[in-house]
Formats: structure tokens, sequence, C-alpha cells
């Protein structure tokens, strides 16, 4: 290579280094206070002298300590390591932690300012951390993310800034920049269900233990009594032979339909603890189809707004709840009323076997009950029906509050009327032979579970 492309080169190279390192470079407030000390030494040597060498000699050892905390910073390439660890995908509506790995390869302790770029979407801008780290060491931070809506969630650069013992400046060091993670449906929540039904234990989560009503369903097994079994169903010969209390368990009927069918028109969109009914609805569903799958009956899933919009076939394959899963994570909210003609057209031409069909929607007034009820009425006598739709608990506050003015007054006998309707809508669909559910939505899940296994224990279904 002729010389001067070398030299074309190595400048291209120190322009590149300079361009690093003052891009890295950030000067620290000790330097600002030393220096403004030392400029006051100087101004107070127009009047007293005497002080002058001070300010000289100040100047010159803040020069060498500057010089110096340079030097330790930047004399190795690469004296700081850091690394965000995040799970493949997040929770929607679960905290999800995330972790900061980090690793000091300096032979001495640093002070560390660690800012992480979170996604936009959780308005966290100023999640900041500071740390001190021994030499040649390493540290784990974490910390947690609540995500209230599902989609992409994008992050920054992991930013650290280390400052040496002499604490002047700091060196900024960039690690994972523009990772991404999708925000699904709340699987933590499924996993933790599932859990607890395996081990027997969804009494702890809130879902009621239901005794089944005669014994038409076929012997299983003889398992140790458990607190909620029902006492007529105790074997004697086995509780002597082991000593101790046991039961005949019974199996259920199996591979029987569950639907879930999420309403995504507008009356959805409603807000509460910052997540919309409709992501309330979606991670019920999701609970809901996995306990069906592991009751051995079959889940489905149909989400609906002016139109169908998907479509799950019951089945009870191992891989139908991931289908399940990413149908779930593209639903959005539709801005649309819903078409309950089109769903109950669509129902009768899909589903052919009597199913049970679970109907998460939302009705604030007996006028919006009143135009959909014909549709209901069909769906019921096709299939099982059961119209799980949300109680607004901001109504329930301003219920019990104590009036103060005669605005108040006003604005609570409307929120009682709004009440009221809704629990003319739970009684006019009874009349109707429709079983309703009407709950807060952090009470969704387990209401729609105890529904479930009690129409199971009652042979309904």
């Amino acid at each position: 290579m002729p010389a001067a492309g070398r030299q074309a080169q190595i400048d291209h190279k120190m322009k590149r280094s300079l361009i690093s390192f003052y891009n890295s470079l950030y000067l620290n407030t000790r330097l600002f206070l030393l220096l403004g000390l030392i400029i006051g030494l100087f101004i107070t040597a127009y009047l007293l002298p005497a002080l002058l060498p001070a300010a000289k000699v100040g100047l010159a050892v803040l020069g060498v300590l500057l010089l110096l905390d340079l030097l330790l910073l930047y004399r190795q390439r690469q004296g700081l390591l850091g690394r965000r660890s995040t799970p493949e995908r997040f929770s929607n509506g679960d905290p999800n932690e995330v972790f900061i790995y980090l690793e000091n390869r300096y032979p001495f302790p640093l002070r560390l300012n660690i800012i992480d770029e979170v996604p936009q979407q959780f308005q966290m801008r100023k999640l900041r951390f500071g740390l001190a780290m021994p030499q040649r060491s390493q540290r784990t931070i974490k910390y947690q993310l609540r995500p209230v809506e599902r989609g992409e969630y994008h992050f920054g650069a992991l930013n650290l800034y280390a400052s040496s013992p002499i604490g002047l400046v700091s060196r900024r060091y960039t690690f994972d920049q523009d990772a991404m993670v999708p925000t699904y449906p709340s699987y933590i929540q499924m996993r933790k269900y599932q859990l607890m039904a395996i081990s027997n234990r969804l009494t702890e989560m809130g879902v009621k233990k239901i005794r089944r009503l005669g014994h038409t369903t076929e012997f299983e097994q003889i398992k140790e009594y458990v607190r909620g079994d029902d006492y007529r169903t105790v074997n004697w010969k086995a509780t002597a032979r082991s000593g101790k209390l046991m039961v005949n368990q019974y199996t259920d009927e199996r591979a029987q339909n569950v639907y879930c069918l999420v309403d995504k028109s507008r009356v959805m969109k409603m807000p509460f603890e910052g997540m919309s009914l409709l992501d309330y609805a979606i991670n019920a569903s999701l609970v809901l189809s996995n306990i069906a799958l592991y009751k051995q009956d079959k889940s489905g899933l149909i989400t609906f707004a002016e139109r169908v919009h998907a479509c799950v076939p019951a089945n009870h394959k191992a891989t139908q709840m991931n289908l399940i899963m990413e149908v779930l994570y593209n639903q959005q909210t539709r801005f649309l009323e819903a078409d309950y003609a089109r769903l109950y057209a669509f129902v009768k031409r899909k589903i052919s076997h009597r199913s049970l069909l679970i109907l998460f929607t939302n009705f604030e007034s007996i006028e919006a009950l009143h135009r959909q009820l014909p549709y209901l009425q069909k769906l019921s006598r096709l299939h099982l029906l059961v119209v799980i739709f949300f109680e607004n608990t901001e109504l329930r506050e301003l219920i019990h509050s104590r009036p103060k003015t005669l605005e108040d007054i006003y604005i609570k006998t409307i929120g009682e009327n709004f009440a009221f309707e809704k629990r003319q809508i739970v009684k006019e669909l009874e009349q109707h032979g429709i079983i309703s559910v009407l709950c807060p939505p952090e009470q969704l899940t387990v209401s729609a579970i105890n529904k479930y296994l009690e129409l199971k224990a009652r042979g309904m279904i």
C-alpha cells in the first residue's frame, strides 16, 4: 500500500478514536465544584494576592488529577462489561423480571450510574441505578416491568457510566442496543393456575371446590382426603387399610367442546388499572382454555366485532395452547359495534356439536342488552351459553361514598341507576334461560373458572 494510503488510513482510525473518546467522556459534578472553587480563589487573589500561589497550585493539582483519572478509565479498552437479560416474551398484566449483569475488570473499585432505556410504552424516563463495584467483581441488578398492552416492546441501550475513585469524569459504556421483546397474553397466570390444578390447590387461587351432584361419572382412583372433598365418597375399606381417610375420585365426562367467545368491539376498550377490558378477557380466555385442556376437554376460540375475526376450532392436541396464544396475541379492540347476528350465523355454520360457549363482553345499559338479546337466545338454544360481563368498580366506590353537595347527590343517584341496570341485565338474562356472571375485571379469571367447573360438576356440558 502506498505511504499516502497508509497515512490516510491511520488518520481515519485516529479520527474515529477521538470521536469515540469524546462521545464516551462525561464530566462529573465533582470536577465542576473543584473548578469553581479554584476560580473563586483566583478571583479572591485580586483582593488578597497571597492566595494566588495557592490558586495556581490547586489548578495544577486538578489538572494532574484529571489526567490521572482519564488514564485510569481509558487505559483498558474494555474495562467494564454489561448485559441485559429479559424473558423471551413478556406476560401482559404481570410483573416481568429483567436482569442486568455487570462485570468490573478494572484493578480498582468503580462507582457506576446505570441508565437502562426501557420501551416507551412504560413511560419510565428516570430508570436509574447507582452502584459501587469492588475491583474485578461481578454484580446483578434485578427490576420488574409490568406491561399493560400486547405487542412489541423495543429496548434502547444499556448505558453504564463508570467513575474511578478520583471521580472527576465518567466513561460511558453502551451495551444491548435495540432489543425487542414481544408481550403475549398472561402466560404467567396460565402457568400458575395450571400448577395449582395439577396439585389440586386451585382453592388457594379463589376457585371454589364444587361438589358433584350424584355419581354418574366413572371411578378414577382412590386418593387421600383433602378439605372440600365430599364426605359421602369416603372409602372405608381403604381407610381401614391405610390408616388415613381415603376417598373415591371420579372422572368428569371428557372431550367436550369449550369455546371462549371474545368481544372486540368498542365496549371492550374501557380501561381498568391500565389495561383494557379486552386484555382482561384475553388473559381469562387463555387460562380457561388451558384448564379445559387439563380437564380433558377440547378448547376453542372465537373473536368477533362487526364480523368474526379469528376462529380456532376446538381440539385437545398438544399444540392447541400455542395456537390459541398466537391468535390472542394479535387481537386488538375494534371501535365498531359488535354484530351478534353474524356471530350467530358463524357459530351455527361452524360448530355442529353442542358446546359450552363462554362469551366475554360488556353491557352498560339494558337497552344495549335488548339489541343483542334475540341472538343470545338463539345461541343458547343451540349450545350452553354463559355470558360474562364486567362490574364497574368505580361506580361501586361512588355509591358507597358520602355526598357533600347537591351535585354529589345527583352524581351518586346516576351511579346507582347504572349499577341497578347491571343487576337488571343479570335478571333479564336469567329469565331467558341464559347463564350470566357479573364480576369485577380483576376477578374475571377466577369467576370464569368457577363457572366452568360448576357446570361440569352439574353435568350440564
